[in-house]
């Protein structure tokens, strides 16, 4: 197996794979982008903070049209891994009102979006049922 690069910043990959926020040290907010400034207090100053890799889904949707070479249904939806929204798709289930809920339990997943020539496998992540 070749290398592996995460698909976003915010992803860590290795052994136990996890999103980092960037916390505003005066309030608390979290953001996944780099911020030269709090959206919600204006502070500047900010810390690296992981996020529980498990979380409840608040809110979804099933995709049955995208972009031509992008499979359908998915399932796209925010989770909330204590208190910070994060925005992902639903994997590793039937996309489907059966499988898919508000208020289900989920974990975080990766998968291999793509590989390159040299056999460098870009990773994105998702959320499954927990």
């Amino acid at each position: 197996m070749g290398q592996q690069i995460p698909l976003v910043d915010y992803l860590v990959l290795g052994d136990e794979p996890h999103l980092v926020a960037q916390q505003c040290e005066s309030c608390g907010a979290r953001f996944f982008d780099h911020r030269n400034a709090c959206a919600a207090c204006s502070n500047t100053t900010f810390k690296a903070v992981d996020l529980p890799t498990e979380g409840v889904l608040r809110a979804f949707t099933i995709v049955a049209y995208a972009a031509p070479g992008i499979p359908v249904p998915f399932v796209a939806g925010v989770v909330d891994c204590d208190g910070t929204s994060v925005r992902g798709n639903v994997i590793n289930t039937p996309a489907d009102p059966e499988h898919v809920q508000t208020g289900m339990k989920v974990r975080l997943a990766t998968y291999v979006v793509g590989t390159d020539d040299e056999g460098t496998e870009a990773v994105g992540f998702g959320f499954e049922p927990a």
